[in-house]
């Protein structure tokens, strides 16, 4: 039984992972001491359900939880996300079957994406054919989920009522898939090991198999099981972003008490522009924080009155993420400039976290497009639920 709370638990972890940063980056993976160290401190466990011995967290306390460990590093961190948010799959499964996966104590699902995958109805449950890409963690993860359109044996495609093609998600070991860890060559976030998989023709039961967010499937009660997915991932990759961005902010503003420009005798910290920028962009991390926890307590209160997630909520938090990823990489792009010459060396904490924020900025979840679906929503328009 951990004696601290989720986030001193994350807190106190900064340190090794700072340390071990350079590592996490050169290896493309979490090298087993920071597994170690997440797994004995619950990390992966937050999203869980009380009911496996999760931690059932609220999600404005689990963006702090992400935001401190992305203080340390941001691969991590992703990680971190990708595996929780994985891990609100447990809702919907048979209990027999979320126990199979979640009793090890250093469980973790990883999944990613595989529009083109296959899988066909056989008695008693699929055959699965098909490969996924960007499974960040999946280095580390003892299961594998691979969400699948879905057909009859005479090529009849499952649809649901209003014509949308309907998508299983299947899970099953890592060790039955084969994993091409060849193509995970990238800026930033170089720590996920977000590699592709593949399967073929693999029988899967029906029992190991859900429909994510199907009120007829969830198992659990629990408030946060009210929430979808997409809601806790949006909201951990944009708490990725506050917290590299803040690792990076704090870097730069301890080499500003020290560091002289060339060519001049005064300090940096005696500038006044370079205190207007620090001023300006502490002010601006903050406020994008605050926006963000207060969207998630607000939307957590309407929840719980109301018993489910409404559109307006679903807007409200892609609202909040999306400008929390973009407030984050606008922060970390301006103190890598202050940091000067000294920011491009790869010996110094700063480059990469500017790679690691950027690279955020690039998923899905950072897209600009989604303050159109915020504005069409505002005047009126209905929004396309796919982005929410």
């Amino acid at each position: 039984m951990h004696k601290m709370t989720p986030l001193e638990r994350a807190k106190a972890l900064i340190p090794l992972l700072n340390a071990a940063a350079p590592r996490i980056e050169a290896g493309c993976e979490l090298p087993k001491d920071v597994l170690d160290a997440m797994h004995g401190a619950g990390m992966f466990r937050l999203l869980l359900p009380r009911s496996l011995g999760g931690d059932e967290l609220k999600p404005s306390e689990y963006a702090q939880c992400i935001e401190a460990i992305a203080r340390g590093d941001a691969s991590t961190a992703w990680c971190m996300n990708q595996g929780s948010g994985c891990s609100m799959a447990s809702a919907y499964l048979a209990p027999a079957i979320a126990h199979e996966v979640w009793d090890d104590p250093r469980a973790v699902l990883a999944w990613g994406q595989g529009p083109t995958a296959r899988a066909v109805k056989v008695k008693g449950g699929w055959r699965v054919t098909g490969s996924w890409s960007f499974a960040s963690g999946s280095r580390h993860a003892t299961w594998l989920g691979a969400l699948t359109p879905c057909f009859d044996e005479d090529g009849t495609q499952h649809r649901h009522p209003d014509g949308r093609p309907w998508d299983r998600t299947m899970i099953f070991p890592r060790e039955k898939a084969e994993i091409d860890g060849s193509v995970w060559h990238v800026m930033g976030l170089k720590g996920t090991g977000s590699d592709t998989f593949a399967i073929t023709d693999m029988f899967i039961d029906d029992a190991h198999t859900l429909t994510r967010e199907s009120d007829d499937e969830r198992r659990e009660s629990g408030t946060l099981y009210r929430f979808q997915a997409m809601q806790l991932y949006a909201t951990g990759f944009s708490c990725v972003g506050l917290g590299a961005s803040r690792g990076l902010f704090d870097a730069v503003l301890d080499l500003m008490g020290r560091k002289t420009q060339a060519w001049s005798t005064d300090a940096l910290r005696d500038n006044n522009a370079v205190q207007g920028i620090l001023g300006y962009n502490d002010a601006a991390l903050k406020a994008a924080r605050a926006g963000l926890l207060s969207v998630l307590d607000e939307v957590w209160d309407d929840v719980v009155a109301v018993g489910r997630i409404t559109v307006p909520n679903r807007v409200a938090v892609r609202q909040a993420t999306t400008y929390a990823i973009h407030t984050a990489r606008d922060v970390a792009v301006a103190m890598f400039h202050e940091a000067g010459s000294t920011a491009i060396f790869e010996s110094q904490p700063f480059e990469r976290r500017l790679r690691d924020v950027s690279s955020v900025a690039q998923h899905l979840q950072g897209r600009r497009t989604h303050f159109e679906v915020v504005g069409l929503h505002m005047l009126g328009g209905e929004a396309n639920l796919r982005w929410l």
